[in-house]
């Protein structure tokens, strides 16, 4: 009986850290563009195929870069980034890089990354993280933002 449950004490937290360190996280998210310039989505928000997205994770104490990887959205403006391994002492943000969108390149300075946590050391069991959306801004609004925005103002009185 000893045995056992020496074995059972020297054993499972090997196990238990090798199926946390085996299974990658995917994180989702979608890049917009903010086509009424509002900073935040509507439904005249389009979102971009193609956009060019990167997670980076930093180290906390001198904040320099140890993971970097990139991705591109898909048809509807999503993308899916796996990243193998725990980034547990990391501060990790997904970050816009590029909008294949001539005429909707500006980076929005408020929506232009997100933080997401990639460690299992929290309590998350998930291996699917979401991230906020992010966005880029046209060079010129829509017809019918103005519209739209005086209609949205309204409604939040």
């Amino acid at each position: 009986m000893a045995r056992l449950l020496l074995f059972a004490l020297c054993v499972l937290p090997s196990v238990v850290s090798a199926w946390s360190m085996g299974n990658p996280f995917h994180v989702q998210g979608r890049v917009y563009c903010d086509t009424c310039q509002c900073g935040f989505e509507t439904i005249k928000t389009a979102y971009i195929p193609g956009a060019t997205v990167r997670i980076e994770c930093r180290d906390r104490t001198d904040l320099q870069l140890r993971y970097s990887l990139e991705g591109v959205t898909d048809s509807n403006g999503a993308y899916k980034i796996k990243v193998v391994g725990d980034q547990a002492d990391r501060i990790c943000q997904v970050v816009l890089v590029d909008s294949p969108l001539a005429d909707c390149k500006s980076v929005d300075p408020v929506r232009n990354r997100a933080e997401i946590i990639l460690t299992r050391s929290n309590g998350a069991i998930s291996d699917l993280h979401y991230a906020n959306s992010l966005g880029f801004v046209k060079d010129k609004a829509l017809p019918g933002c103005a519209e739209l925005v005086k209609k949205l103002l309204e409604s939040d009185a």
